[in-house]
């Protein structure tokens, strides 16, 4: 069948005039190159249509993803909550004439250093479990001090206590880590012998 066409259009090209010829070929060769440049245009659009699509969906990312800065006021009130939270030690003016006047009985005669281990083993025992979370339920928790039974608490203190308290009071590391002190000469509760000595200052051992 199509061998019958073929020669067909040669028969007929054969007798058409050569004007007619040219104007055939010329329309063959233009569609042709009308094909060819469409299928390039659709390309080169395709292709355009690619970068813009990219560059949409990177302009995109870069709009969802952006970081998270905090200005120097937001800082600086972070920064003053934090110091807010920390917890700040106050005590009484008679929490400190009490313990002022239990270590002037207690660490009579003892050093200054002596004075100030004396006064933190009362602080030590308001911030641990088993003992009472104030100075003055420190000292007159029963049996705890003896100047408390012998009424010698109620003496007026000297100078260097007072200083010592104020010392141990102010300082953030106190002078020992003890909840209990003795002088081993004088003691004569085994119970209080059985602690564990952590350190020895003048006449007294100091034990947790």
């Amino acid at each position: 069948m199509t061998t019958k066409f073929t020669a067909l259009a040669v028969f007929l090209l054969c007798f058409m005039p050569a004007s007619k010829i040219e104007h055939t070929q010329a329309s063959l060769l233009n569609t042709k190159k009308t094909n060819h440049e469409e299928a390039k245009l659709l390309t080169h659009i395709n292709h355009d249509t690619d970068i813009s699509f990219s560059s949409l969906s990177a302009d995109e990312d870069k709009k969802k993803i952006k970081p998270i800065k905090l200005s120097a006021n937001t800082e600086k009130k972070e920064e003053q909550s934090e110091k807010t939270n920390e917890k700040k030690e106050t005590y009484s003016q008679s929490e400190k004439e009490l313990l002022s006047r239990l270590v002037h009985a207690e660490a009579k005669g003892e050093s200054y250093e002596g004075k100030v281990a004396v006064a933190s083993v009362v602080l030590n025992r308001t911030d641990k479990k088993g003992f009472p979370d104030t100075i003055r339920g420190v000292i007159y928790q029963k049996n705890a001090f003896e100047p408390v039974a012998n009424g010698s608490i109620n003496q007026e203190p000297d100078k260097e206590s007072i200083e010592a308290v104020e010392e141990a009071m102010s300082s953030k590391d106190r002078e020992t880590e003890a909840l209990f002190f003795y002088n081993p000469k004088t003691a004569s509760d085994d119970w209080i012998r059985s602690r564990k000595i952590i350190e020895k200052i003048g006449r007294h051992v100091f034990a947790i």
